[in-house]
């Protein structure tokens, strides 16, 4: 009489859990009170359910399950953006371009050694250029080695010639492999000092200037380059102008 009466019920709540994508198996009797034979008839239910009525049930679970833990991620991604938006947008020692009291905050992530960061840097530009209210922030995350950190230390040190955006564009822009030579070539054709230029990297506060990019990229989960925040969004990955200018028109419409 058990096996009659329970067994109706398990298989509904078994393939709607399963078309739902929550879990494979919910019901009010503990799992421990079934017999093997009914373990054995509950496993037949499901696979007949899944591979033969109803093949597609487990795709658009899996599909649905994804689709909840990334809006999950983005709204964690948002929570721990908030509680840090004045490192991320604010920070004196980040060096900035666009408009300085621009209403749209725009925070890319990046590493001079990056191939997609070398592909997205002249939309970029155009992006930056386009939008009068953007407040592009520059946020060093050398991943690829020791060259790439060194990059980052030459970078930084030419604010101190009033050098920088245009030695990060070169830099970005600089075709084929990085090399400490190629830097000082870089650095030559903006017309940095590249004696001084050296000097300065030597200084301890650059050096913890990108100690707390690294560690403030972390902490937001950044896992590679380049990496974009706008507002409250972030966007992980290369990404195409269409896509930026509509987060950037959805932000600016938030702001209103």
């Amino acid at each position: 009489m058990r096996k009659s009466i329970l067994f109706p019920s398990l298989a509904t709540v078994v393939v709607l859990i399963v078309a739902g994508g929550i879990a494979l198996f919910s019901t009010k009797a503990p799992a421990e009170s079934f017999s093997d034979a009914q373990r054995a008839e509950i496993e037949t239910i499901v696979k007949t359910y899944i591979t033969e009525k109803n093949p597609g049930v487990l795709k658009d679970a899996l599909v649905a399950l994804q689709i909840k833990s990334q809006k999950e991620a983005e709204g964690l991604a948002k929570e721990k953006i908030k509680a840090e938006k004045d490192r991320i947008f604010n920070n004196p020692s980040s060096p900035i371009s666009g408009n300085p009291n621009g209403e749209i905050k725009f925070v890319e992530f990046y590493d001079y050694r990056c191939g997609y960061c070398k592909h997205v840097e002249e939309i970029i530009e155009q992006v930056i250029k386009e939008n009068k209210d953007v407040k592009f922030v520059y946020k060093n995350f050398p991943i690829l080695g020791d060259l790439s950190h060194e990059a980052a230390l030459a970078a930084m040190a030419s604010v101190k010639q009033g050098k920088f955006e245009a030695f990060h564009d070169a830099l970005m822009k600089k075709k084929g492999a990085l090399t400490s030579k190629g830097i000082d070539d870089v650095a030559k054709t903006v017309g940095l000092d590249t004696i001084k230029l050296r000097a300065d990297m030597k200084d301890p506060a650059i050096e913890k200037a990108i100690e707390e990019d690294i560690r403030l990229g972390q902490e937001l989960g950044v896992q590679g380059t380049p990496f974009f925040i706008i507002e409250e969004t972030s966007i992980p990955g290369a990404v195409d102008y269409d896509r930026l200018t509509k987060i950037i028109d959805a932000e600016r419409s938030n702001l209103k």
